[in-house]
């Protein structure tokens, strides 16, 4: 029997249906603040499935439709990765649909009237398909959205409906790598909407490797109001870096109030598209004044001594000091990943200390890594142990070379000798 849990999350109902039932989002802090990100698991997504189903009962009858959803919408994907849109078993597919999203539905005594949407675990769905799992994104960006209404602009200050709607954005298929506070604790003092006018880098820098991040995005909206109750005009903007420099900007138009969760859904994506856009065009580029610098070593010239030779020496005598801070993101899909990713950063020459600051297990955990010396230098120490490194500065994502991000992978194996006999 599969039971069932809703909640009002649009104007329209958004339901997510996993193998066995229906997973209802649910807000975990009852206060003004705080909303914690949707999923941003990477599912592939199909959206605009219609299904219409005639059954004996109103619950057979929407069974058979999601069930028809998931034909569909993997003839669908497969088609649009190149599969040619062949039809698999409904027990396989049981197995890589991670949740069915309820755009719009009409259920009846006997019929089944709905627009879904299905999403697909890309791990199964991209080994089935053979498609590669790894895609190529943007350095982390500290997402601050901010809302302007009434006059009053507000980031984390309060609960706002422009901080949910980003939340429950899924931002897995995007290009860029969001990373979103959920506006609980610090958050509102540190990430405020005067906080995005301040072009210091220095203070910047502190607020993002508090983040893991190592750019900031500010997606404004400015809501304007007919009436009560009457049409809603919005104006967005896409702005990023700590100058807010502007990258595009569109207007969108709803004809009431009750319809606002829609108006913000919607720049929502346009804003995402406006970004990727600009990430492909390589405008959405870090700032240099981001990118934290060690002081240049001064130079201690002593005179020399009537009679005395200077001597060259080629020995290095390593320099005192507390190291740099660097903060490491890593996949970590089980325990073991994160002991085994501390011990393998600790082995590299110059490492002093490696701790995990973030735990995220089945998802990205920040380790905190004391380096003597350049940050610079430490990413050619970790490609040559199989790494690929993304970002700079303070703040790397790694990846193993050649294998998907959400895996427990391990490094590629070295090819086998020319001489080896078959």
């Amino acid at each position: 029997m599969i039971s069932r849990r809703l909640v009002r999350l649009l104007p329209i109902a958004l339901m997510v249906c996993v193998t066995g039932g229906i997973v209802a989002a649910q807000d975990d802090d009852g206060g003004s603040r705080g909303v914690s990100p949707g999923d941003s698991s990477g599912s592939y997504e199909v959206s605009g499935v219609n299904v219409d189903v005639t059954a004996k009962t109103a619950d057979a009858a929407r069974t058979g439709g999601w069930r028809l959803a998931q034909r569909k919408g993997w003839q669908m994907l497969s088609q649009r990765l190149g599969g040619g849109g062949g039809l698999v078993s409904d027990g396989t597919l049981d197995s890589m649909v991670s949740g069915i999203v309820v755009e719009n539905e009409q259920i009846g005594p006997n019929r089944y009237v709905a627009r879904l949407g299905v999403l697909f675990s890309r791990a199964r769905a991209g080994a089935l398909l053979g498609v590669a799992g790894q895609t190529t994104r943007s350095a982390p960006m500290l997402t601050i959205p901010i809302e302007w209404s009434g006059g009053a602009g507000q980031a984390f200050e309060q609960k706002t409906q422009w901080q949910e709607a980003w939340n429950r954005y899924r931002t897995g298929n995007s290009a860029i790598d969001y990373v979103r506070p959920a506006g609980s604790g610090p958050d509102s003092l540190l990430l405020n909407a005067g906080q995005a006018g301040r072009p210091s880098r220095t203070w910047w820098r502190t607020i993002l490797d508090q983040y893991g991040a190592s750019d900031i995005l500010t997606p404004v909206v400015r809501l304007s109001r007919q009436w009560p109750g009457g049409p809603i005009i919005g104006v967005f903007e896409a702005r990023h870096g700590p100058d807010n420099h502007i990258i595009a900007r569109f207007t969108l138009r709803v004809g009431n109030g009750d319809a606002l969760p829609v108006l913000l859904d919607a720049g929502v994506k346009r804003l995402d598209d406006a970004y990727q856009t600009a990430l492909r065009n390589g405008v959405l580029h870090t700032d240099p004044g981001l990118l934290a610098r060690p002081p240049e070593p001064t130079a201690i010239i002593e005179e020399e001594e009537p009679g005395e030779a200077l001597v060259e020496t080629t020995d290095a005598v390593p320099a005192l000091g507390t190291g740099t801070a660097i903060s490491v993101q890593v996949d970590t899909p089980g325990a073991s990943s994160v002991s085994g990713a501390e011990a393998a950063l600790r082995g590299i020459p110059g490492v002093r200390s490696a701790i995990t600051t973030s735990l995220a297990l089945g998802g990205v955990s920040v380790i905190r890594v004391t380096f003597d010396g350049d940050p610079a230098a430490l990413r050619p120490l970790l490609e040559a142990r199989g790494w690929t490194v993304q970002g700079a500065g303070t703040t790397l994502r790694l990846r193993r070379a050649g294998l998907p991000s959400q895996s427990g992978a391990t490094a590629p194996t070295s090819p086998p000798p020319e001489n080896a006999i078959n």
